[in-house]
C-alpha cells in the first residue's frame, strides 16, 4: 500500500491547489479519499495519477469532457473504456481532417482565382455545363447550404457571380475526390466570413496548431490513464457483437 498522502501533497503532484483537489473529488474525477478517525482526508498515487490525467484530458478535449471521462471510466469494463479514450484520438483526428479539407478549398480557389474571370453571372445551365453536372445538382448543393446564389429578374432566376462559381467550382472538385456533403458543409463554413484566403489560411493553420498542442496533450495523459486503469482492479469484459463508445459509457 502506497503511504497515505495529503491533500496538498496531491495538489503539488498535480498543478493543483488544495481546493482544485477537493473540487475534483466531489466531481468524481478523482476516487473518494479516504478519511481518517479525525476527519481528515488521506489520498495515494492512484489519485495523484487521476489529477494528472484529468489535466491531460481537459486540455485536450475540454474540462466538461474531461470530467465526464474521468467519471466513467472506473466502473466501465477495460473494452469500453479503452474504446472512450480510442474515441476521443478519433474526435481530434477528425478536427484536423476538416481543417485539413478547408486548406484544400483555398488552394483550389486560388487556382480559380489565377484562371480567366467569366466577367459575368453565369446562370444555373451555364455553371451546370462548365462544371459537367446536373442542373439538379447545383440546386441539392445550395439546399444543402454549399451554394448562395443571388437571385434576379421578376421569376428569381439564379445567377451566379464570380466568388459563387468559384464556391461551386471548389465543391465540385472536392465532391469529386470523395468529399461528402457534411464535411463539404464544414468546409464551406470554414471559408465564409474570414475576408479572404490570405485571412482564412492564417486561421486554418493556427486551428491546426491548436489541435496539434491538443493532440499532444492527450497523448501525455494517455500514461496515467493507462496507470488509472490499470489499477482498477478490472477484469476483460465478455466479447461484445457492437464495439463500444462514448454512448455506452453515458457520454
Amino acid at each position: 500500500m502506497d503511504r497515505p498522502l495529503r491533500t496538498v501533497d496531491v495538489a503539488r503532484a498535480a498543478g493543483y491547489s488544495v481546493q482544485q483537489v477537493r473540487d475534483l473529488e466531489r466531481l468524481g474525477v478523482l476516487p473518494p479519499a479516504r478519511r481518517e478517525p479525525n476527519g481528515y482526508r488521506t489520498y495515494d498515487t492512484r489519485h495523484v495519477l487521476a489529477a494528472r490525467a484529468y489535466r491531460g484530458l481537459a486540455t485536450a478535449v475540454g474540462p466538461v469532457v474531461a470530467r465526464r471521462t474521468m467519471a466513467a471510466l472506473p466502473g466501465a469494463p477495460l473494452a469500453d473504456a479503452a474504446a472512450a479514450v480510442d474515441d476521443l484520438h478519433a474526435g481530434l483526428a477528425a478536427e484536423r481532417a476538416q481543417t485539413l479539407q478547408a486548406l484544400t478549398a483555398l488552394d483550389a480557389i486560388r487556382s480559380e482565382a489565377a484562371a480567366p474571370s467569366p466577367g459575368s453571372s453565369l446562370s444555373i445551365t451555364e455553371l451546370a455545363d462548365a462544371l459537367g453536372v446536373r442542373t439538379s445538382t447545383l440546386r441539392h448543393w445550395e439546399a444543402e447550404g454549399l451554394l448562395e446564389p443571388q437571385r434576379v429578374g421578376s421569376l428569381g432566376a439564379r445567377a451566379y457571380d464570380a466568388p459563387a462559381s468559384a464556391t461551386a467550382r471548389v465543391v465540385a472538385a472536392l465532391r469529386a475526390a470523395g468529399y461528402g456533403i457534411p464535411a463539404l458543409r464544414a468546409v464551406v463554413s470554414a471559408l465564409r466570413g474570414l475576408g479572404g484566403t490570405a485571412e482564412a489560411e492564417a486561421a486554418l493553420r493556427e486551428r491546426l496548431d491548436r489541435i496539434a498542442v491538443r493532440s499532444v496533450a492527450l497523448m501525455k495523459a494517455g500514461a496515467d490513464l493507462a496507470a488509472v486503469l490499470d489499477g482498477a482492479g478490472r477484469t476483460p469484459s465478455p466479447v461484445r457483437r457492437r464495439a463500444a463508445g462514448p454512448a455506452m459509457l453515458g457520454m
